[in-house]
């Protein structure tokens, strides 16, 4: 049987048919776009609202004292306030607590490993802090160090003798007092810059407080080599050499020539700005069973040191 038109009706081309369902297809993709916008919206608002609530209750659980802060007599809020949280991490006190209030702002990964190191937060709080803030985290969970209170209260215990925990790649991950001030003011520096490594080649200070400086170096970037074998694809490690190329030319030249080390020298000297010259054997205790972080201690090899370094915790102590 043949169908045929009627007055006032065409036949429907194939091209216009086609037209007509691209055009459908056109509106219910933007339809579907349109309400994974509107499901995200929310979705985002809880992230928010979550990160905020676990920043506050890590904040709320860790004590002054812990932190090396005093408690004072007026003290109403459960733990830590907020503007100390904001001065350990270097984060602005406004800007922190924007956090704790969901605000919508962007944080970089930078800033979030600096309020993990700060709330002291273990491998899961930390792996949940970032999953939270949607950023991807640059530190492997393996080599994510956490320093447990009694590794800070050894360090204060440990004074006058300077102690400080490092990892692999040369960051200061804590100090006491006196290694504070044993080669200038690590106070001073931003988180990210206490690096043993980069205030060696970048600060005027350190390099001075440093007789042996060449020789150090020297071994220093013989031994970053060495360990960043092992740590080729992580970012950290990656970042970290493409900062020192980029800043230091002495750090390029020895890096270039392919030296390797592992052993760390035990002697150490140091020529304080404050109490003069200072000589130490160094004690590392690993605080893992892998090559990570360890605790550093400077013991004096002579009473001449000794005398000096009680007579800098007593400057510490006076403000000086």
């Amino acid at each position: 049987m043949s169908v045929t038109t009627g007055p006032g009706e065409a036949e429907a081309s194939p091209s216009a048919a086609k037209a007509s369902a691209a055009k459908a297809s056109a509106v219910e993709a933007s339809a579907v776009e349109a309400s994974a916008v509107e499901a995200s919206a929310p979705a985002d608002s809880v992230r928010r609202e979550l990160l905020a609530a676990f920043l506050r209750s890590r904040r709320e659980r860790i004590k002054p004292e812990q932190v090396g802060l005093p408690r004072g007599p007026r003290r109403r809020t459960p733990g830590l306030r907020r503007e100390e949280v904001a001065h350990l991490s270097s984060v602005g006190v406004t800007w922190y607590t924007w956090l704790e209030q969901a605000r919508n702002i962007q944080v970089s990964a930078q800033v979030l490993d600096s309020l993990s190191r700060a709330l002291m937060l273990d491998t899961s709080e930390r792996a949940h802090l970032f999953a939270l803030a949607g950023t991807a985290d640059p530190t492997p969970a393996a080599e994510t160090t956490v320093l447990p209170p009694g590794i800070r209260k050894m360090l204060t215990q440990l004074e006058p003798f300077p102690a400080c925990v490092q990892n692999a790649r040369y960051d200061i991950l804590a100090y006491n007092r006196v290694y504070g001030r044993l080669l200038g003011d690590l106070d001073a520096h931003q988180r990210e810059n206490r690096n043993c490594m980069w205030l060696a080649f970048t600060d005027p200070d350190w390099a001075a407080a440093m007789p042996d400086r060449q020789e150090t170096v020297r071994l220093m970037v013989a031994r970053f080599r060495s360990r960043m074998a092992e740590h080729l694809a992580e970012p950290a490690w990656k970042a970290l050499l493409k900062r020192m190329e980029r800043s230091s030319p002495e750090f390029r030249e020895l890096w270039e020539r392919h030296e390797v080390a592992r052993a760390v020298d035990q002697t150490k000297r140091f020529r304080n700005a404050h109490v003069g010259m200072l000589s130490f054997t160094y004690h590392g205790l690993w605080l893992g069973p892998a090559e990570g972080a360890r605790l550093g201690t400077y013991v004096p090899q002579d009473e001449e040191t000794q005398t000096r370094i009680e007579r800098l915790l007593r400057l510490i102590e006076a403000g000086g």
